[in-house]
């Protein structure tokens, strides 16, 4: 457990859920969700289309009533507070809501007169080293201009929170990777706290000090990434009957079988007295975590 997650203290949340349920008719799209964002920590909730993220994201806003739980901001109901606590918290949204007529500088303008601690020189410094032109319209800019104008507004005012929802959708390789890396830079110099969605999974791996895996509504994983990383293994085993049971002490997520043996993902994945693991045992990445999590039946032992 991180410093930040272990201060836990009642108010010392920048985000929480408590038992969220989203309902959308007769469809649950998120189930029972409860998850803490600390102070200046950067929290990555994944998951793939449809596992209600997004409605996530609209209820901590304070934008969306939930059927069940609540969603606290700065440690108030966001929803009961939503006009007083958004003061606080910078957004980019997962679809653009530029105006396309408007130009980077009428837009900063704009935004300079909602919040009373607008940084106008801090605003027109990062437009400039983005690449961002001021006096063209946002319907002329590329989609990673656009993108950089969006996160730019959105830390105008020097909010406490950052909440970017799949930041980089849509955006090619390289302008993928802009946005994290200026992302980095800036949070790097600030204690902003940060909750992000993503379908970037390899981009947002620098990124991430916790990590939240969603599917089918429900949250599957809520842990620090260091931890993460080393709970999970890519073991290599050959051909034979000894694939068929999993390593010693190790818990099966999946498997499959390749041209040189079988391929097997554990959890619970310890190492031994030498800091060594199984024969064969490979680190992964975060997006191969969040494939085996994600694809492994129903995923209710991947906790």
């Amino acid at each position: 457990m991180s410093e930040k997650q272990s201060r836990g203290g009642e108010g010392e949340w920048m985000l929480e859920a408590r038992q969220l349920t989203i309902r959308y008719g007769g469809t649950v799209a998120v189930d029972g969700v409860s998850l803490r964002v600390a102070p200046g920590e950067v929290y990555v909730l994944l998951g793939r289309n449809g596992a209600g993220k997004s409605s996530l994201v609209r209820c901590l806003l304070g934008l969306q009533r939930p059927a069940r739980g609540q969603a606290l901001l700065a440690g108030q109901d966001a929803w009961r507070a939503r006009h007083r606590v958004l003061q606080r918290v910078g957004v980019v949204p997962e679809e653009s809501d530029l105006p396309p007529a408007l130009r980077a500088q009428v837009l900063a303008a704009f935004h300079a007169r909602l919040y009373p601690s607008w940084d106008a020189g801090f605003v027109r410094e990062r437009l400039e080293r983005q690449g961002v032109p001021l006096d063209v319209p946002v319907s002329k800019l590329s989609r990673g201009q656009r993108a950089q104008l969006s996160l730019t507004l959105a830390l105008g005012h020097h909010p406490a929170v950052l909440v970017l929802d799949d930041p980089t959708l849509g955006l090619d390789a390289v302008a993928r990777r802009e946005v994290w890396d200026s992302l980095i830079v800036e949070l790097a110099d600030r204690g902003t706290t940060v909750f992000l969605t993503t379908h970037d999974v390899a981009g947002v791996e620098g990124v991430a000090e916790r990590v939240g895996i969603l599917a089918g509504g429900r949250l599957l994983v809520d842990e620090p990434w260091e931890s993460l990383r080393t709970r999970f293994r890519r073991v290599l085993l050959p051909p034979g009957p000894a694939a068929e049971a999993p390593p010693a002490g190790q818990r099966v997520v999946s498997r499959r079988e390749t041209p040189l043996g079988w391929e097997v993902i554990v959890e619970r994945f310890e190492p031994d007295g030498e800091g060594q693991g199984p024969a064969g045992a490979l680190a992964m990445s975060l997006e191969d975590i969040f494939v085996a999590v994600t694809t492994a039946g129903n995923g209710g032992g991947v906790r």
